[in-house]
């Protein structure tokens, strides 16, 4: 068995991309999905554009996710978050990484429904803490217990997530599988 990946077929590109049409492709899902670096190499697949609404929240507030948690608290950064979402899916095609509790604001969720195809990166608790632990910097899991509040999370917005347009499950793989994964995903849902 070889570890060489082949390229993704331009066959299910051109499906996932006529699939797709105008409407922007949006990443849901937990903390450590995979949402940026899947939605990226996807936008790359695609030959779209890739953006991170967290880094775009951090780039039009010029604060960091954590220092607007503390600043602000967390409602009004979702609040900034469902702003900065809404701008972004006004034109399309694009791939759109959003952060872990975007989609559970409904505010946000109609925003995607109406200028895009969710895709819900769905993992395993063990998945996403293994992907985590390593980094402090995520303000929703500076507790005694992150582990337990990320079990937390999952309970809270697994149901809403699962709402999506589109569900991949989200595992330890080459993320080229988990791309080609989402792409053949995509390819299946029907034109707009």
């Amino acid at each position: 068995m070889s570890d060489v990946i082949e390229p993704v077929s331009e066959a299910l590109i051109e499906q996932a991309k006529a699939a797709l049409g105008k409407r922007n492709l949006v990443f849901v899902g937990l903390m450590g999905a995979g949402k940026s670096a899947i939605g990226r190499m996807t936008a790359q697949a695609l030959g779209i554009p890739f953006v991170d609404s967290d880094h775009e929240i951090e780039r039009v507030s010029r604060m960091t996710i954590s220092e607007l948690f503390a600043a602000y608290g967390e409602e009004e950064f979702r609040a900034l978050e469902a702003r900065v979402i809404k701008r972004l899916l006004h034109s399309g095609p694009r791939i759109v990484s959003t952060g872990g509790g975007a989609y559970i604001n409904e505010r946000t969720r109609k925003h995607i429904k109406r200028h895009g195809l969710s895709v819900w990166l769905n993992a395993e608790l063990d998945v996403l803490w293994e992907r985590v632990n390593k980094r402090d910097t995520r303000p929703l899991l500076k507790t005694e217990n992150p582990r337990q509040t990320l079990e937390n999370l999952m309970r809270a917005r697994y149901p809403v997530y699962a709402g999506a347009d589109l569900t991949v499950l989200s595992r330890d793989v080459k993320k080229e599988v988990m791309v080609e994964e989402v792409l053949a995903a995509l390819a299946t849902f029907p034109k707009k």
